[in-house]
């Protein structure tokens, strides 16, 4: 018996208790989502197996408290000692997110991936990628209402911008003990922008709406100027984006500055192309692992299971919702004054879920017209949905922090 009890207390049985059940059965639900459903799989895989890495008894893979890493008022743990002490996730986690690292070099990426052609094509339809982000201040103001920190509401009204990283950056700012709730909340709406934003849609966009061609559009009423030199300004955007954000809006620079960078060196063509696949790939991809596995593991029980996180959950739907919804609204009052409409799904792209919400606007109006391809006009509000979600992080960051 003396060796069975031994044996028993060498393992983590004894330690297992409901709320560590629950935790394994979040983890287990998201890697379903992730890897069978195909959801957002390069980040939500990640997560989901950081879930489960902190919350094994005894494992020491949960993020601890920063508080159990202060040593006095004036001096925190080195990384070498919070690592002898807490465990190697922990080292990561106070080394590349803590220090807000991560998510600029993985914006960065994104930034080469992106190609502002088309809102350069068609700046008029940028204003609603601008519009879209009433989300995050409505919920902004609204969680202040019921409760939540101003730090701790801005770090849940940014999930209405739609962009994983701009909303882990921002918390990691101003409430880094949200941070893992946030970031499946952000992650999940993301994933499921295929059923919100049609949801959304269907309930303010009427059929002769879906209908407006926006080619025809074109035809019937012709841009007055066009951009004759578009690799030229392709060039020359992201330095002047870049400089004008830096003084208007300094703390969006991490960010915004990365992401204007990575489209920089993509478009300057072959002389930097070396760059771009290394920030496009090997970089991106490592700093995406990282990112995925410590947000996880900040998702202890003691953390996640609490009403804060319920509020959370429902709040950042109703921040996608709305931003969604802004975005429309804004098309709709535009097309009461202009002879040239616009079809609303291009308010409703205002997101930063590129390209998805783009896709799924264009899949909505082509059920309504078989001819109706509005995906490049999309991507020029939902790229610009990206500046604008980055440039508000900045405006609350800059506030608040």
């Amino acid at each position: 018996m003396d060796i069975l009890s031994e044996l028993f207390n060498m393992t983590a049985l004894g330690n297992i208790t409901w709320q560590t059940l629950i935790m394994w059965a979040i983890s287990f639900v998201l890697l379903y989502l992730g890897i069978k459903k195909k959801y957002e799989p390069l980040l939500l895989v990640p997560i989901a197996f950081g879930v489960l890495l902190a919350n094994f008894p005894g494992g020491q893979m949960g993020i601890v408290d920063p508080e159990l890493i202060q040593l006095d008022d004036h001096r925190y743990m080195n990384l070498f000692e919070i690592a002898h002490e807490y465990g190697i996730m922990n080292y990561l986690y106070y080394s590349l997110i803590k220090t807000g690292l991560l998510p600029p070099v993985i914006f960065m990426g994104v930034g080469v991936l992106t190609d502002f052609g088309p809102m350069l094509r068609n700046l008029k339809l940028a204003l609603f990628g601008a519009a879209a982000q009433i989300g995050i201040f409505s919920i902004l103001l609204a969680a202040i209402a019921v409760g939540f920190t101003p730090q701790e509401a801005a770090s849940l009204g940014i999930i209405g911008g739609a962009d994983g990283p701009t909303a882990i950056y921002t918390t990691i700012k101003l409430a880094p003990h949200l941070l893992g709730p946030i970031a499946i909340a952000a992650y999940s709406y993301m994933a499921l922008v295929p059923v919100i934003v049609p949801l959304v849609s269907n309930l303010l966009i009427s059929k002769k709406e879906f209908r407006i061609n926006m080619k025809e559009m074109e035809k019937k009423y012709p841009a007055k100027t066009q951009i004759k030199d578009m690799k030229t300004a392709k060039i020359i955007f992201p330095i002047a984006l870049g400089t004008l954000t830096a003084v208007l809006v300094p703390s969006s620079v991490p960010l915004l500055g990365m992401l204007l960078f990575g489209n920089l060196i993509k478009e300057i063509g072959s002389t930097t192309s070396r760059l771009a696949d290394a920030a496009q790939g090997p970089i991106m991809n490592t700093a995406t692992i990282f990112l995925g596995l410590t947000v996880g593991a900040t998702m202890t029980a003691e953390v996640f299971l609490s009403t804060k996180t319920l509020g959370i959950i429902v709040g950042g739907f109703v921040a996608f919702a709305i931003s969604i919804a802004g975005g429309i609204f804004a098309v709709k009052i535009y097309n009461t004054f202009a002879k040239k409409k616009i079809n609303p799904l291009i308010g409703a792209t205002g997101l930063s879920a590129v390209p998805m919400a783009s896709r799924v606007a264009n899949e909505l109006a082509l059920k309504y017209d078989k001819q109706n391809h509005i995906l490049q006009y999309c991507m020029a509000s939902n790229i610009s949905g990206v500046i604008g979600s980055a440039v508000a992080a900045g405006v609350l960051i800059s506030f608040l922090q």
